[in-house]
Formats: structure tokens, sequence, C-alpha cells
């Protein structure tokens, strides 16, 4: 049975995050970001985004959130607080996913038909280079320790490395069949999301070696980290499959809403926030129990590819 609606949660003791906390939902369906209170769990605003959105990366740092629309190629700079536009670029070719490299000034987009990530001045906008990828590159990640910048290519079906501050290519690591998300535990090793292996490839950037593997549910999606554990979403499973960061141990398999595409985690990684694209909601679990807490009415059809929380 669906969790109830997030009211219901509260009601029974759902505990608010240590700091107060933004969540960002881009709807696809409906052209619109949902901006979500982290307190309350309520919808604060929907802000107007033309183009159909999914990729997304918050930047606390910078102040922003950067959003990508497929459909009309255009990537838009939103302020965290409030969620109004104060940039925008028309892109070449197909963008998909987006992340941030604050540190440097960058964002990061992949070109789903240019096999390859632009590398955008994150103040201007302006587009300042480009790293060549395998086929169909969907999700993009930087490292925590901003060494390494990792791309998955869907129909290569393998990671693209490049050194984070030279883009000098480094890696072409082999997973299983089309990669769609790529991210970073926290003791570094990266992994992806093999959406029609049903599994996770896990290996390490530096040398390009393969660490294993992690058996999910059906059509495995994003995958997103708290504590100790990792969690991936099951598009085909509507479910959330939990495993040991460290062992890649499998732990549990937690029911979530239709069709659950972004993952990601509070700040202070209690909670975990889970995009349910056909249930039009952002369902929310413990981290520690992994109960199911409620869901949280959102736009028509919310992806939130990336990064979405912002402390």
């Amino acid at each position: 049975m669906r969790a109830p609606i997030l009211a219901a949660a509260l009601a029974i003791g759902l505990a608010a995050p240590a700091a107060a906390e933004t969540i960002y939902v881009t709807n696809q369906g409906s052209s619109d970001l949902s901006i979500i209170d982290g307190d309350s769990l309520i919808e604060a605003a929907r802000v107007p985004v033309p183009g159909n959105p999914a990729g997304l990366a918050v930047a606390p740092a910078l102040g922003a959130v950067f959003v990508v629309s497929p459909e009309t190629r255009v990537l838009r700079r939103l302020a965290l607080n409030g969620g109004a536009i104060t940039g925008e670029a028309v892109l070449d070719g197909l963008p998909m996913g987006v992340a941030v490299d604050a540190a440097r000034g960058r964002i990061l987009v992949t070109d789903w038909a240019g096999g390859r990530i632009l590398v955008l001045d994150a103040a201007t906008l302006a587009v300042t280079g480009s790293l060549a990828t395998g086929a169909v590159p969907a999700g993009v990640a930087l490292s925590p320790d901003g060494r390494f910048v990792v791309s998955a290519d869907r129909d290569a079906d393998q990671l693209s490395v490049f050194d984070a501050e030279t883009f000098a290519p480094l890696h072409r690591i082999p997973t299983g069949h089309h990669p769609w998300a790529v991210a970073f535990a926290p003791d570094g090793r990266v992994l992806s999301a093999d959406v029609l292996a049903d599994s996770l490839t896990v290996a390490d950037p530096a040398t390009g070696r393969i660490l294993g593997h992690v058996a999910t549910g059906a059509r495995p999606y994003g995958i997103a980290f708290a504590g100790t554990r990792g969690f991936v979403t099951n598009q085909y499973g509507d479910s959330v499959t939990v495993f040991d960061a460290a062992t890649l141990r499998v732990e549990a398999t937690v029911p979530v809403g239709e069709y659950p595409e972004g993952i990601d985690v509070s700040s202070d990684g209690r909670r975990v926030y889970v995009a349910n694209w056909m249930s039009n909601t952002l369902g929310v679990i413990d981290a520690q129990s992994l109960e199911p807490l409620g869901e949280v009415a959102t736009g028509d059809g919310p992806r939130a590819f990336g990064r979405f929380v912002a402390p």
C-alpha cells in the first residue's frame, strides 16, 4: 500500500531535518519546478520552467539551481530563494544531465545528441569547452573531492572519467547495459545505474577498475547515499533498493510511488526523497528505519534527475 499523503505522516511524528532545507523537483509533464519546504514538507511554490525540464543540480555555494529543459535545449539558472530565473542559455545538441563545480565556477551538462559534456561558465552561462564522451551521455557527476568528472554514456555502455581540473580523459569503464545515472559513494567510488541490466556497476575512478556490482529491482534509475547506505530507484519496480555502501550487500527493498526516478537525501542524512513520475508525488523515506513516511504532491511528471536538495 502506498504511504499516506505527508500531512498524515507529520501527524504521527515525522522528524524535521536538523536544519532548514529546500527541495526542488522538476516536473517534466507540467513544465514547472516544485519548490518544497524541508521543514513542513509542503509545496511552497511552483515556478514555470518551459520546455519539459528534467535534469537539475542545486548549487548552494552559488545561490542557484540549474535546470535543463531537453525539449527546448535550454539551461536555466534559478535563484535558490524563490526560484526567479536569473539567466538562461540555449545549447547545441540535446542537453540532459547537469552537475555543478562550484569551486571552479563551472556547470557541466551532458549533450545526449553530441556525445559530449558541455562546460559552461556559472556566472555568464557561456559555453567554454566540451569533453568527448561515449554515445548518448545521460548523467554526469563531480566527485566530492573535486578530482573527477564522470558521465554515464548510455548507448556506449560505459562511464567516461575525466580530470576535473584539466579535463584530460582518464578512463572508459565498461558498465552493464544502458547506464543512466552516475553518483559517487562517500568513499569516492563511482557507481552507475545500469537500466537494462537491473544492476549497479561500482568502480574506482582513479584506476578505472571495476570493484563490483549491486543487484537492483527492475530498471534502476537514480542513486543516492545516506550514512552507510546506498539507495537506488527502480522505475519498473515501484521501489527503492537499499544496499550497504561498503559491502554492496542488498539490505532491503522499500515500496514507493509509481515509476520512481530522481532520488536525493536530506542534508542531515535522515530522510530519502524520491520523485515518483507517474504518481506526481515526492516520496519520503526514513533513512534509518526504511519506513515510507508519506508523499508530497508535485506537478505532473516529476523527474528530479540530479541533486535536488539544497541545505
